[in-house]
């Protein structure tokens, strides 16, 4: 199967770095509506919006997941659009209708993921109860099995510690069974992906950190006959010469906004340490880590085109099936990586087909 690519949309301002550094990165409507359609003519598969409600790391305003992948979906053919919900803040009933709503309009090129939650003051602002670790992942999990009930029975039941559903009919059904994307590193996020969701994202790391990870949760997937594919996050920098490339990752830690950077370290580590075995995402982030605040450098999709993609087939190799980008720059950037990246990727998977051949 070929590597898959994604990429952050930005709909909430300050980019995908938490620095200074100017950055040609726009957060309206018009602009995601550009990104959109370069990325796809770029051969991107996917968008992921992301889910915010108020103001952390700098990212003052904000539009919202489901509504904006609406819209896309109108002024795109080809990628899919994954929209970020937040139980807690949403209902499962609600969603499951809206996101079956955005399946017909885009003719089946509807996903979610579902993000059980890092921004404890997001839940106490909208007077919403804050849960500890485990309980945030046991309610989505019943959150994902009420979706998936209304998407796939004739009538949805469903009697759980967080939901309750009557005999509800959930007309139309989806074109296309929305694929469920999920996060987290914890033990509990973990059994959660095995046992309900498609796709499990991680967040950025070494070879062999994203290998350790990728056979961990499939060996529990496993125990469930379920299997999944393997996400990972990655900010990419590719200049002409591995010199150039490392130059700008050196300006934007140079350039980092140390108030909203260690905000969000306060917040993201007190989620990360929460779990029991204190193994949650971020627990082992530094500062530098954290100015791209899914530990997107550390993937080390930076520097030539070769290299990148280079980097990109070793991560193929240990079982990963999609790169989340995030760009400094949006409109030349996710094009650059079209033009100069993806290709390359093409031609080292296809001479790996010729190898295995043999």
């Amino acid at each position: 199967m070929s590597m898959q690519f994604a990429y952050w949309v930005p709909n909430v301002s300050g980019g995908l770095v938490i620095s200074s550094i100017p950055q040609k990165t726009g957060w309206s409507f018009e602009d995601n509506a550009r990104y959109a359609k370069i990325a796809e003519d770029a051969g991107f598969d996917y968008a992921l919006l992301q889910t915010r409600f108020m103001a952390s790391y700098g990212a003052e305003n904000q539009l919202e997941a489901i509504a904006l992948a609406s819209a896309l979906a109108v002024v795109t053919d080809r990628l899919k659009l994954i929209a970020a919900i937040l139980p807690g803040l949403w209902h499962p009933g609600p969603v499951a209708k809206a996101i079956t709503t955005i399946d017909h309009i885009s003719k089946g090129r509807a996903a979610v993921n579902i993000v059980s939650g890092w921004f404890k003051g997001e839940f106490h602002g909208f007077g919403e109860p804050w849960l500890d670790h485990n309980e945030r992942y046991r309610r989505s999990e019943e959150f994902i099995r009420v979706i998936k009930e209304l998407w796939t029975q004739e009538e949805a039941n469903h009697q759980g510690d967080f939901y309750r559903i009557h005999e509800v009919p959930h007309k139309p059904k989806p074109v296309t069974l929305p694929p469920v994307f999920q996060g987290g590193n914890s033990a509990a996020a973990r059994d959660m992906a095995a046992r309900v969701s498609d796709w499990y994202f991680m967040n950025g790391n070494n070879i062999e950190g994203f290998r350790t990870q990728i056979e961990d949760v499939t060996g529990r997937a496993a125990s469930y006959n379920r299997k999944l594919q393997f996400g990972v996050n990655a900010f990419v920098i590719v200049r002409d010469t591995e010199e150039e490339a490392l130059e700008v990752l050196r300006q934007i830690i140079l350039h980092a906004d140390p108030e909203a950077v260690e905000g969000f370290r306060s917040q993201v580590q007190f989620a990360g340490k929460a779990s029991p075995e204190q193994e949650g995402m971020w627990a082992n982030s530094n500062f530098d880590d954290l100015v791209q605040y899914n530990d997107g450098f550390k993937t080390g999709l930076i520097g030539t085109p070769e290299q990148v993609a280079d980097r990109i087939i070793a991560l193929k190799k240990v079982g990963v099936n999609l790169i989340l980008t995030g760009f400094l720059h949006y409109d030349e950037d996710i094009q650059a990586f079209g033009e100069k990246v993806i290709p390359l990727v093409r031609e080292k998977e296809a001479a790996l087909s010729r190898v295995a051949a043999t």
